[in-house]
């Protein structure tokens, strides 16, 4: 698919019928251009597009040869991100399976809750995750290959690497509809159970032709060149937008296996990066950095600093606001122009500073259930606090009754893998998705997120916990006699406006009565919360933990009422 314009009319009615022109477009548009590079210790490893079609086809000749894949298997992925993790999502399409990319933070209890929902046939993994994949083969009876993304590979144990597969290129590929499933993205479920998104390949292509339009509404006539992707490629926000979407615009993409703000900006230097894909703590942790630089500076140039970051809000032009702060752009490379901030509500006074010093922010919004980006603020700078409109394929509504925003679409997901009742509860008959999230949209058809109906927990990372399925955790417990699990907003600080996790416990009489005195009683609900929250991804693990004697407040059916139960808790 080629998004330029003497080109994308063509391409778009070819690619909507066959996914896997995709590949092959992208091969010959951009051939000896670098698509996928990560740094390593020995250096840069770099794939053009070339490189990366050929690799692709390499992995999936061996998966229909070798491993006689069958249309609709599942291939997992656990990795890091690295380039090779793109080549596998290619092969998995090339070899008609749906690719299913594993969270590498989630603890082996979880992944192997996912991986008997999905049962896939094939993992992929990096060598830092091989010892935890062996374990799960043994534990989940449908996975009959491992790979290793890794040179080396595991020869030993006949796990092999995908760079030293048999030399073979060219094998019919697997066609499918466009209606079958691509991906399944797992996201924490409103209970105990896995929840896994479908996005079908439709999906995938709407969202490819509605972003291809934003080109030029972000970038103009700037010549952009290259991006650092520093967001998880198991999320579907990095998949679509950060990856595909860069890919099919002809860009660079670079990773980084460090957070370090020293060894991004030093890559961000090094390869003349244009842009990113971030989420709001990023973006934070950036404003942060650069505001103790200057309160560590001398006086003079602290006070120059704030007066021009005053002056800077009444200059229209960026090319000016960037000549003013030249010193902090040369530190990011010196052509930096912005970025796409998603996965959580951006501060609105971060997302100014960042304009004002000469660096765009465009906020986005979106949920996993619909492919994922619904809307991006790109032409309403006056209004940081605005997501923007909808794409052109979203039609958006809000409920009179309850504010909830509703969507339609045909970048809305398939379903819930396995779950069609628990489908049906989010999608109406007539194709409506319930998102959950409180909003109005004004006269211009911008829309503004001003809460959320969902239990649902942001953190400061973008990362999304449900409070049922950690309390499904922690209610295994014998001593527990009720657990609410809620979050708490932080109310200042770098993270403020981003919600930590609180668990109000109430104990057993039994387990109560162990205890000598309240100090004690406190230390074991904590050391038993903590002994079961080991199941569970340190970021979805409580992070106060308060032990209530009485019984929490419940409905007339026994539910109990978690806006009252934090109330009672005052936090």
């Amino acid at each position: 698919m080629e998004f330029n314009k003497n080109v994308k009319d063509k391409r778009m009615e070819k690619t909507a019928k066959n996914i896997l022109l995709f590949l092959e477009n992208k091969t010959d548009d951009y051939q000896n251009r670098v698509a996928l590079g990560i740094r390593t210790t020995h250096g840069w490893n770099e794939f053009t597009y070339k490189g990366i079609g050929r690799l692709s086809r390499k992995i999936a000749c061996y998966l229909i040869r070798d491993l006689e894949v069958k249309k609709g298997d599942r291939m997992a992925i656990l990795s890091e991100s690295r380039p090779e993790f793109g080549a596998a999502v290619f092969a998995s399409v090339m070899s008609g399976m749906t690719t299913v990319p594993l969270d590498i933070k989630l603890t082996k209890y979880e992944l192997k809750s996912i991986l008997s929902d999905c049962r896939p046939t094939v993992m992929i993994v990096s060598n830092t995750f091989m010892e935890t994949a062996k374990e799960l083969q043994k534990e989940v009876d449908s996975i009959k290959f491992i790979i290793s993304f890794d040179e080396t590979g595991q020869q030993e144990e006949k796990i092999p690497s995908i760079h030293k597969l048999p030399n073979n290129y060219e094998e019919k590929w697997k066609h499918r509809s466009s209606k079958s499933t691509a991906l399944i993205i797992y996201t924490s479920g409103t209970t105990g159970a896995p929840k896994g998104v479908e996005i079908s390949f439709n999906n995938m292509l709407t969202q490819l032709n509605d972003m291809s339009t934003l080109y030029k509404e972000f970038f103009g006539r700037r010549k952009i060149t290259s991006i650092l992707s520093i967001l998880p490629m198991n999320h579907l926000f990095e998949l679509t937008v950060g990856f595909s979407m860069i890919l099919s615009w002809g860009l660079s993409i670079y990773y980084t296996k460090s957070l370090k703000p020293k060894d991004i900006l030093s890559i961000m230097q090094e390869k003349n990066i244009n842009f990113m894909i971030v989420v709001p703590a990023f973006l934070k942790l950036l404003k942060s950095g650069i505001e103790a630089e200057i309160k560590n500076a001398n006086p003079f140039v602290r006070t120059m600093f704030y007066a021009m970051l005053a002056i800077s809000k009444y200059i229209p032009s960026f090319r000016i606001r960037k000549l003013m702060f030249n010193k902090i752009h040369k530190k990011f490379g010196g052509n930096f122009f912005g970025c796409i901030s998603g996965g959580a509500p951006l501060d609105v006074s971060v997302g100014e500073f960042f304009e004002r010093i000469g660096i765009r922010v465009f906020q986005g919004y979106g949920l996993t259930e619909t492919s994922p980006v619904v809307s991006v603020n790109y032409d309403k700078r006056n209004d940081m606090a605005s997501v923007g409109r909808p794409l052109k394929s979203v039609e958006a509504k809000v409920d009179p009754d309850t504010g909830e925003l509703l969507l339609r679409g045909p970048s809305v997901m398939k379903g819930y893998y396995n779950q069609p009742e628990l489908t049906a509860e989010v999608i109406t008959e007539d194709g409506w998705l319930h998102t959950g999230d409180i909003a109005n949209i004004d006269k211009d058809g911008h829309i503004h997120i001003t809460g959320r109906i969902k239990n649902m927990i942001v953190l400061s990372g973008g990362k999304k916990v449900f409070p049922e399925e950690v309390e499904s955790v922690l209610e295994k417990s014998e001593n527990f006699a009720e657990v609410c699990v809620f979050g708490s907003s932080r109310t200042t600080g770098s993270k403020e406006g981003t919600e930590d996790i609180v668990a109000v416990i109430v104990p057993t009489e039994h387990f109560a009565s162990l205890a000598k005195d309240d100090e004690m009683l406190n230390k074991m609900v904590r050391d038993e919360a903590k002994r079961l929250s080991a199941r569970l991804a340190s970021y979805k693990r409580p992070v106060n933990i308060i032990v209530n004697k009485e019984p929490l407040p419940k409905t007339t059916t026994r539910k109990i009422k978690r806006k009252e139960v934090k109330e009672l808790v005052n936090v």
